[in-house]
């Protein structure tokens, strides 16, 4: 019976840890600032974004909430997120996505200032993470590494198997392995032979998106599984990518869906706010 990493509790601990650097910022004269804007009625996004509004007020971060409707343009997205860039109340600026079909995703990510995109997507941070040179890392793969790390994993030499190659999860994922001395491999919608492949690794990380998509017959006895899938079943419960029950009993550590990644990534999001408040402190003093 594999250990259960409980990614609810590991978040907790890290939002108390932002909370108290949040005081002493804020003794020092210093209020961070995180501003969200959601474009259009998504159910998920608002969900998101609720849970994100929750995580501000629990960490003593000022929360700016912008809503925008569906029918808004790319032009006027734009202008708020220049107005956004400019304002030395907001730190940190997350635009929700997935955004609208009548708006580029890439150019609202590229037009979010580099020292405030707090989720990292913007190329030049995606370029600082290729070289280990980074101020902000992807809040789940950061969120991940973090789980590893506290649940006293070791990756120096281990071999970790991505399903996914998302820029999202997936390529970053395998650069933050890397960084921490680790052999990758990346696994796809295209990679031959799956179950030969993930059935070598010593930490499996599933972020495909498919519901129960990795059986027993594709782990390896005592490898560590990390489920990053979010998905709903056909009874509208909350499933991972993993098939739960059944590689629960021969992983030796795995993580739970829900209470375990998601969580992880909320609080990687309010370190991240953190870690621009700090960078836009220090320019200022």
């Amino acid at each position: 019976m594999a250990t259960i990493i409980n990614g609810k509790e590991i978040a907790a601990q890290i939002k108390a840890e932002v909370r108290a650097e949040v005081d002493q910022l804020k003794a020092e004269g210093m209020n961070p600032g995180l501003a969200v804007v959601l474009v259009g009625n998504n159910p998920a996004s608002r969900v998101y974004v609720t849970n994100k509004k929750k995580d501000c007020a629990e960490v003593g971060f000022a929360s700016y909430e912008y809503t925008l409707p569906e029918e808004t343009t790319e032009a006027e997205l734009l202008e708020l997120v220049e107005q956004l860039n400019r304002d030395d109340t907001v730190q940190g600026i997350l635009v929700q996505l997935p955004l609208p079909d009548q708006i580029c995703e890439q150019t609202i990510l590229r037009a979010i200032a580099p020292e405030k995109d707090v989720d990292a997507f913007h190329p030049e941070n995606v370029g600082h993470i290729m070289i280990g040179d980074y101020a902000f890392l992807p809040c789940t793969p950061a969120g991940v590494i973090e789980m590893i790390d506290r649940a006293g994993i070791e990756l120096q030499g281990k071999h970790c198997v991505v399903i996914g190659r998302s820029n999202i999860v997936g390529k970053p994922m395998a650069m933050l392995l890397l960084h921490r001395n680790a052999t990758v491999t990346i696994c796809h919608s295209r990679t031959k032979n799956l179950a030969e492949q993930t059935r070598q690794a010593d930490i499996l990380v599933a972020a495909v998106g498919k519901a129960n998509f990795v059986t027993a017959d594709m782990v390896k006895p005592g490898a560590v599984v990390i489920d990053v899938g979010m998905n709903r079943n056909a009874e509208g419960k909350l499933v991972g990518d993993v098939a739960y029950d059944e590689v629960e009993q021969i992983a030796s550590a795995i993580t739970p869906v829900p209470g375990g990644v998601g969580p992880m990534t909320r609080a990687i999001l309010m370190h991240n706010t953190l870690t621009a408040a700090k960078i836009a402190f220090t320019k200022r003093s």
